[in-house]
């Protein structure tokens, strides 16, 4: 199994290097690239992302070892060090011929799916012929080994809550914003990434309300914008959403990054530093709950989903919540296709 993530810098110099391979293509100004280097440089030029990996990686070896799954298990970044083509390589010294990809990212959208499928093949055809054919693992957005986690990490945001504003307090359920000409194409029906957020968005929602014993009211928002602003994004911030219930004279908000599978650069800088000054500017009480990191749930998810391609047998009522049922495993031709330009993606579209 090869896990696939972002990767990030791991150190002051690393910062611009690792942005330039984020955008290579874009057209980005360096300014601009420095600019968004001040949020990794407060964190001393490092992203968690990298450290939360090899957690992550080391828990899925423990959990397939613990469960007897004798499977290699090998890890690749898009942008930074362990690289894919790095990582292919090795599992071709190793003799690897085919592997699964579990990707960090739960939903469908270009930059979720199809852009890591095309950096897989990139890595293919840096590597050449001994590099290992590669099945992308399926989305897993609506499964319970992630959705009963993040319904956990609710409650105990609220909880976390003074008593006073806990009993009114809402969830603002928080992803990465995307352009709006992805949304519309994401998906084999077009808008998958908004439905599908919205999807776990209830059931995590429902989910904390039988809990905590009361129907929480619940919307869902944005952050991390990265694109100009005569481009069409999603909206609102997760900034403007927090100002409009102190608007609304709501007790407190609750953010929820349901986005995400851990807690990475995007949820420490946009929500825990930005977001919470926003909310102390304007007297609004929040908490914020984890995401799924190393929870056991999320990391037994991973070994069920590797044997449900394994085994080539349908899991949906063990693997899946919520009207949705399981994601598709081979992703039409023109599913979240890439607006800049065709690139190639790994053999068997969509896998």
């Amino acid at each position: 199994m090869l896990l696939v993530s972002f990767g990030g810098p791991e150190g002051p110099d690393d910062v611009i290097p690792f942005l330039e391979n984020v955008t290579r293509g874009r057209g980005i100004p360096r300014e601009r690239l420095a600019e968004v280097g001040e949020h990794y440089q407060h964190f001393g030029g490092v992203s968690p992302i990298n450290e939360q990996n090899r957690a992550l990686l080391s828990a899925i070896r423990g959990d397939f070892a613990a469960a007897g799954l004798d499977l290699p298990v090998y890890w690749g970044n898009r942008n930074w060090d362990p690289y894919l083509a790095d990582a292919l390589r090795e599992m071709a010294d190793d003799g690897v011929r085919s592997a699964l990809a579990f990707v960090t990212a739960a939903y469908s959208s270009y930059s979720g799916c199809r852009q890591y499928r095309e950096d897989l093949a990139a890595a293919q055809a840096e590597v050449g012929e001994t590099a290992p054919r590669i099945d992308k693992i399926r989305h897993y957005f609506n499964s319970p080994g992630f959705v009963d986690p993040m319904i956990d990490n609710t409650v105990a945001a609220i909880e976390s809550l003074s008593r006073d504003v806990a009993a009114g307090a809402r969830l603002a359920f928080t992803t990465h914003s995307i352009p709006m000409t992805q949304a519309e194409t994401s998906g084999p029906n077009g808008d998958a990434y908004v439905t599908q957020h919205r999807e776990v968005a209830r059931l995590v929602a429902e989910g904390a309300s039988r809990t905590v014993g009361r129907e929480l009211g619940w919307d869902l928002v944005y952050q991390s914008r990265s694109g100009p602003p005569s481009q069409p994004w999603l909206e609102p911030d997760i900034a403007d959403h927090l100002r409009e219930e102190r608007e609304r004279a709501t007790p407190a908000v609750v953010m929820v990054p349901i986005g995400f599978v851990s807690d990475h650069i995007e949820v420490a800088w946009d929500l825990d530093t930005e977001a919470v000054e926003v909310a102390d500017e304007i007297g609004l009480p929040v908490a914020r709950a984890a995401t799924v990191g190393t929870d056991r749930r999320f990391v037994t998810l991973v070994r069920e989903l590797v044997c449900e391609r394994i085994e080539e047998r349908p899991t949906a009522e063990r693997c899946t919540l919520g009207s949705f049922g399981p994601s598709w495993d081979v992703c039409p031709a023109g599913c979240c296709p890439n607006l800049r330009g065709p690139r190639p993606a790994v053999a068997q579209e969509g896998r």
